[in-house]
């Protein structure tokens, strides 16, 4: 089994388009912590089934930091080590290394001993040498990491290091990092491991900082994952005829938007929402197991997740046998202006909770006019009021990027209190839900949920609706329709 191998190509790649970059970020990531030694952990596979992995994905500060997206370098772990201010990398005050685990190769047992890490049983992946080129970062075995991250660790006072952890990514560097500050501790017994914990939170809160700003390499890979995404939809209208016809036809749209995602991209951003009828209520429906009939409304919430890892976020609520009823398009209307209400006040210098209000104010004032609002307007949009919460209970904007909900872990004061800016990537997503169980609505609007949601880029001039080649309009969205259903 160890021999009669050809021997495996050592020949570099060339330094990938992400790499300056992400040199930019690890730069911009230096400037916040000088002095303090970072440990980013890329995370560990998951067991998904006894002896069988999930496929693996980075966490996505790490992705952010190193370019490294798809299934690289499970147990990696990049490792920004202080320096004298301005003598590290790009004139910043840190040197980085990114640490992994080389594939056993042929010259190793466990080439086809480790199914986990062999090559004979997952494949070959990128040796050191390979791997440095291609980010532009130094590479170390990862046997070398645990030295990296514990040396010298102790009270600056004396000539030790602080460290701060990207946590709760990789139990084991959690649990090392925990014992290197209990064992260098001038007084073991009062460590206050919750004070040190909080102070690791600094460092998620600052990746998800450097994230609310996406540079031009983000900005056109969320160009690519909307358009594949565009593609996924088109491929469910397709596929609806069939879902017609099958007893689980949520599993059919659901199913048609997967293949997609897996041919033009890496993944799915998300569980797909593939809800038709009074499923389409259920704000998080992904068990996709109910029937799609002809006149109900499919809301589907769904994004193509691409091979660096950023992802779409789009929503359209389409009319199954192609044309929406007066009642659907009655709601569906009202959604549509509260969405463009939304696009008008995504506007740099407006804070990021204008798009909400905005938007809000739209389907208040509708169901104020249909007569559900059981109290006046100006008291239903009031801090106390919020009745129309019952109908429409989500924010309408997040971030997008590496992760569907981006920069959750951002600063209050920069996020949701934030000001918008040139370069943020966000979605607007206004909905309205009647639920066939709620007798305060008349029986005409129950079990109808319409929510309408693109990804929108910010720019000098305002928004730009990076999924408008879905239409929107109602009458659009039922030529299109046709359109497909003709072809």
């Amino acid at each position: 089994m160890s021999s009669g191998w050809a021997a495996e190509s050592d020949e570099l790649p060339a330094q990938s388009e992400v790499a300056p970059y992400a040199a930019a970020r690890r730069r911009a990531l230096s400037e916040r912590f000088k002095g303090l030694r970072l440990v980013i952990p890329a995370g560990p596979l998951k067991v998904r089934s006894n002896d069988t992995d999930y496929r693996f994905r980075p966490h996505s500060g790490f992705a952010h930091l190193t370019g490294l997206g798809l299934d690289h370098e499970p147990d990696a772990v990049l490792v920004l080590e202080p320096v004298e201010e301005g003598t590290g990398d790009d004139g910043g005050h840190h040197t980085a290394t990114l640490y992994f685990r080389p594939l056993a190769g042929t010259d190793s047992e466990e080439f086809y001993s480790n199914a986990r890490y062999g090559a004979f049983w997952i494949g070959s992946r990128l040796n050191l040498a390979q791997v440095s080129a291609l980010v532009g970062l130094p590479t170390r075995d990862l046997s070398e990491a645990e030295t990296a991250i514990t040396a010298n660790v102790g009270d600056p006072q004396f000539g030790g290091v602080q460290v701060r952890l990207l946590r709760k990514v990789d139990e084991m560097i959690d649990a090392l990092v925990d014992t290197v500050r209990y064992n260098t501790a001038q007084d073991p017994d009062n460590v206050d491991l919750s004070a040190l914990d909080a102070l690791d939170d600094e460092v998620s809160e600052a990746l998800s900082e450097l994230r609310l700003i996406k540079d031009d390499w983000e900005i056109a890979q969320m160009r690519e994952a909307v358009a594949a995404t565009v593609n996924g939809f088109t491929d469910v209208v397709k596929a609806l005829p069939r879902a017609i016809s099958h007893p689980r036809g949520e599993r059919v749209v659901e199913g048609a938007f997967f293949a997609r995602a897996r041919e033009e991209g890496n993944e799915l951003g998300y569980d797909t929402i593939a809800a038709a009828g009074n499923n389409a209520t259920v704000l998080h429906w992904i068990r996709n197991n109910g029937a799609v009939q002809a006149g109900d409304l499919l809301l589907l919430d769904a994004g193509v997740e691409a091979e660096s890892l950023y992802t779409a976020d789009v929503t359209r609520t389409l009319p199954v046998n192609g044309t929406f009823t007066e009642v659907q398009r009655r709601v569906y209307q009202a959604v549509l202006d509260a969405a463009d209400a939304g696009f008008a006040a995504a506007k740099p210098g407006n804070k990021f909770r204008d798009v909400h209000a905005a938007a809000v104010r739209v389907l208040a004032e509708r169901l104020q006019d249909w007569g559900l609002l059981p109290v006046p307007l100006e008291e239903a949009l009031s801090e106390d009021g919020q009745q129309h919460r019952r109908w429409m209970p989500h924010g309408t904007s997040h971030h997008l990027g590496l992760d569907v909900h981006d920069c959750a872990q951002a600063r209050r004061e920069l996020y949701l209190d934030g000001v918008i800016e040139e370069g943020m990537v966000f979605t607007i997503e206004p909905g309205l839900y009647f639920k066939k169980e709620d007798l305060t609505v008349p029986e005409e609007y129950r079990g109808i949920g319409v929510r309408i949601e693109d990804d929108v880029l910010i720019t000098a001039d305002g928004p730009v609706n990076l999924s408008d080649a879905l239409p929107r309009n109602p009458d659009d969205v039922e030529d299109w329709m046709a359109g497909i259903y003709a072809s």
